[in-house]
């Protein structure tokens, strides 16, 4: 049986439009729909691919705390403060802010449906299908805020397969006690790694690799060096060009915690090795050195796999970009990607959602309930 004849023998349920993705993107997104009048349910229903509410906030490792996180952005309409009352104690980010979204969930009345997996979103009839492991549906518009979490960048070498140690990404990461003892190859140059590199070096012996030198910078990092980021990368996307790590353009900001672990030696940095051997890596030289892990904290792709037969992927790499936030397609403005660009920061992210609400709406010629 082909495709198009097992599409036909589905039902889909016909919604204006689809968010795919609860985090904060698509939270943001979902409020703001809401807020200008499309009916919850009938105008638009948010699916999501989770157990329950915390986006992939609530796959975070454990001692990333409420003091040593980058900060919780305020979702629109609950702040997290506010929410918070009720649950004074959590200082896990990944218990505050799970107990946060789900707070905000029920304040909102929002139409989540979970745990449901996007697989494909194709058109038909000026429609777009969108395929799940669960309830199929039909809209007019989709709004994709996927993140990145769930589709880690771990770069292919040499020699991979034959590494008898664990390899893992930061996204697999849970707690430092399971590295105790184990000397760990830390890979990557952004602030997860530099933190988690602090972190390991405390039970273990470590080595920090990157791709290219740091790029340690003396300041702190300020909403105004944010907002700098988010230019650059608007800048790209509207070219179609991929978004660049937010580290390539912010680089790293000389912390206390940082320069006490470089008064340390523990950010003595070694460049890139070439080869992963059976029990460690090679560098070009032929130097080698033994590990027992291979700790990748390399960044995340764009989550966009199911929305392949639509075709968005410009020639240069990236999906071309147009609207207020850069978050609309410009191919085919019914499309909008959130947690995509310069929606992908968290402020991007709730600044992007009412962009998004207001421009579907008006593409799509609604009218608000």
């Amino acid at each position: 049986m082909n495709q198009a004849s097992s599409s036909k023998k589905k039902t889909f349920y016909k919604v204006d439009i689809v968010v795919i993705g609860a985090g904060q993107a698509g939270l943001s997104a979902a409020y703001y729909l809401q807020k200008f009048g499309i009916q919850a349910g009938k105008g638009f229903v948010v699916l999501d691919d989770e157990n329950g509410a915390g986006g992939a906030w609530q796959h975070r490792w454990n001692s990333l705390t409420l003091e040593n996180v980058n900060g919780i952005n305020d979702l629109p309409g609950l702040s997290f403060e506010e929410a918070m009352k009720e649950n004074p104690e959590a200082i896990r980010a990944n218990q505050a802010v799970t107990a946060y979204y789900s707070k905000y969930e029920e304040t909102f009345h929002l139409p989540i449906i979970r745990p449901v997996k996007v697989l494909n979103v194709k058109e038909q009839k000026d429609r777009f299908l969108i395929e799940t492991n669960g309830v199929q549906f039909s809209a007019r518009g989709i709004v994709n805020a996927t993140g990145t979490w769930k589709t880690p960048n771990i770069p292919h070498l040499p020699g991979s397969e034959s590494f008898k140690g664990l390899q893992l990404h930061t996204n697999a990461y849970k707690k430092v006690e399971d590295f105790r003892g184990k000397h760990v190859i830390v890979v990557g140059a952004g602030i997860s790694a530099v933190q988690l590199l602090g972190e390991l070096s405390k039970v273990t012996t470590t080595t920090w690799v990157t791709r290219r030198p740091p790029d340690f910078r003396p300041y702190e990092f300020n909403p105004e060096h944010g907002r700098e980021a988010v230019a650059m990368v608007d800048e790209r996307v509207r070219l179609g060009l991929l978004p660049k790590s937010v580290v390539s353009v912010t680089g790293l900001p000389i912390t206390p915690a940082i320069e006490e672990m470089l008064n340390n030696g523990i950010m003595n940095r070694l460049p890139m090795f070439t080869e992963i051997t059976a029990n460690g890596v090679r560098w070009e030289d032929g130097q080698e050195m033994k590990a027992d892990v291979i700790f990748w904290n390399t960044g995340f792709k764009q989550n966009i796999d199911h929305l392949k037969e639509l075709n968005l992927v410009s020639e240069k790499g990236g999906v071309v970009m147009a609207g207020k936030a850069a978050t609309q397609v410009q191919k085919d403005p019914r499309i909008h990607l959130t947690g995509y660009g310069p929606s992908a920061s968290t402020i991007g992210a709730n600044r992007a959602g009412r962009a998004v609400a207001r421009e579907i709406i008006t593409t799509l010629g609604l009218k608000k309930a």
